[in-house]
C-alpha cells in the first residue's frame, strides 16, 4: 500500500515540531478537499518529530548529498571493521569524526535560517550527533536518517553492527577425515589376490611387498608424516592468523575506545557552552528588559522637561505683561499727580 506523497512527507519533516500538527492537519484537510480521504488518512499517520530528529530530517531534505556522503563512509568503516584492517580503521575514525563534525555545523546553520527553530544555545546538537554516530553504525539508522523521516534521536553505544569474523579456536585436536588403508581392511598387504591365486613369490614363501595395490610398505608412512607436517603447518599458519586478527582487533578497540572518549569530552564540552550561552543569553534578554524601562523613563523625563520649559516661558511672559501693565499704572499715576500741583 503505497504511503502519503514524498512532498509531503518532506514538507511535514523539515518543519518545526511546534507547528508540526498543524501543518499535518491543513494536509489532511488539503486531501480530503481534493476527494482523497485514502491519502488524507495516511498523512494523518504521520508522528511529529522530536527537535533532535527535526534537524536530522532538515539536514537529510535540504542536504541529501550531504546523507549521502555519510552513508558511503559507514560502508567503508563497516568494511574495514569487517576486514579487520586496523590501519584503514583508524584513518576511517578520523575522518568520521571530521564528517560528523561538519554535518553538525550544516545542522546548526540550516536551523539558523529557520525562522520557528529555537535559538541557538537550546538545539539539542548532542542528540544530533549522537544519532549521526548512530547512522555509521546502524543499517537501519542511516536508512531512517537518509529518508528524513526520523521520529526521534538514535544512539549507539556497541563497537559496529557488522557481523564478527568467523574464527575458530584450533586446538590442535581436530580430527582428519580417514584415509582408506590402501593394503587392504587389515592394513597389510594382501598376500593373494581376490581369486585366491597364490602370491608371486612363489614356493620362496617370500610376500610380494607390493600387495595388491602395489604401492609398497613405506609409501603409506610417507602419506602419513606428509600429513602430520601439513596439519602442523595448517595450524602454525592459523595460529599465526589469529594473532595478527588479534592485535588488529585489539588496535581497533583502542582507536574506539579513544573515539569515544573525546566523543565524551567533546559533549561535555558542548553542553557546558550551551549552558554558558543560555546564561548569557538570559542575562542579556534583562538587560534588554532594563533598557526598554530605561528608555521609556527617559522619554517620560524628557517630555516633563519640555512640559516644564514650556511652562516657564510662558510664566516668563506673563510676568514680563504684567510688568508692563504697572510700569503703565505708575506712569499714569505719576501724570496724575504732577496734574494736581499744577491745579495747585
Amino acid at each position: 500500500m503505497p504511503g502519503p506523497p514524498a512532498d509531503v512527507v518532506r514538507r511535514l519533516y523539515a518543519t518545526p515540531p511546534d507547528r508540526f500538527v498543524a501543518a499535518r492537519d491543513a494536509a489532511v484537510a488539503e486531501a480530503r478537499q481534493a476527494g482523497d480521504p485514502r491519502t488524507a488518512r495516511e498523512i494523518g499517520r504521520l508522528r511529529r518529530p522530536t527537535v533532535a530528529a527535526w534537524l536530522v530530517n532538515l539536514l537529510a531534505i535540504r542536504r541529501p548529498e550531504l546523507v549521502a556522503d555519510l552513508t558511503q563512509l559507514a560502508e567503508a568503516l563497516r568494511a574495514a571493521q569487517r576486514d579487520l584492517r586496523g590501519g584503514t580503521l583508524r584513518e576511517l575514525s578520523a575522518q568520521r569524526r571530521a564528517v560528523v563534525g561538519a554535518l553538525v555545523a550544516e545542522v546548526r546553520r540550516l536551523a539558523a535560517a529557520e525562522p520557528a527553530a529555537p535559538p541557538a544555545g537550546k538545539l539539542p546538537l548532542g542528540e544530533v550527533e549522537a544519532t549521526l554516530n548512530a547512522a555509521l553504525s546502524d543499517t537501519e539508522v542511516a536508512d531512517q536518517v537518509r529518508a528524513g523521516r526520523l521520529l526521534r534521536a538514535s544512539h549507539y553505544a556497541g563497537f559496529g553492527e557488522v557481523p564478527r569474523p568467523q574464527l575458530r579456536l584450533v586446538t590442535g585436536g581436530e580430527e582428519e577425515p580417514a584415509v582408506p588403508d590402501r593394503a587392504g581392511k587389515s592394513g597389510v598387504p594382501d598376500r593373494a589376490g581376490k581369486s585366491g591365486v597364490p602370491d608371486r613369490a612363489g614356493k620362496s614363501g617370500v610376500p610380494d611387498r607390493a600387495g595388491k595395490s602395489g604401492v609398497p610398505d613405506g609409501a603409506a608412512e610417507r602419506v602419513d608424516a606428509r600429513r602430520a607436517r601439513d596439519e602442523r603447518a595448517a595450524r602454525a599458519e592459523r595460529a599465526k592468523r589469529r594473532r595478527a586478527a588479534t592485535r588488529e582487533m585489539e588496535k581497533a578497540r583502542a582507536d574506539l575506545d579513544r573515539a569515544e572518549a573525546e566523543l565524551s569530552t567533546a559533549d561535555t564540552v558542548e553542553r557546558d557552552g550551551a549552558a554558558t550561552l543560555d546564561r548569557i543569553e538570559t542575562e542579556l534578554a534583562e538587560l534588554e528588559r532594563r533598557r526598554a524601562v530605561a528608555e521609556q523613563e527617559l522619554s517620560r523625563a524628557r517630555l516633563a522637561r519640555r512640559g516644564a520649559e514650556r511652562a516657564v516661558t510662558a510664566a516668563r511672559r506673563r510676568a514680563g505683561e504684567v510688568e508692563a501693565v504697572l510700569e503703565a499704572l505708575d506712569a499714569e499715576e505719576g501724570d496724575a499727580v504732577e496734574g494736581d500741583h499744577e491745579a495747585d
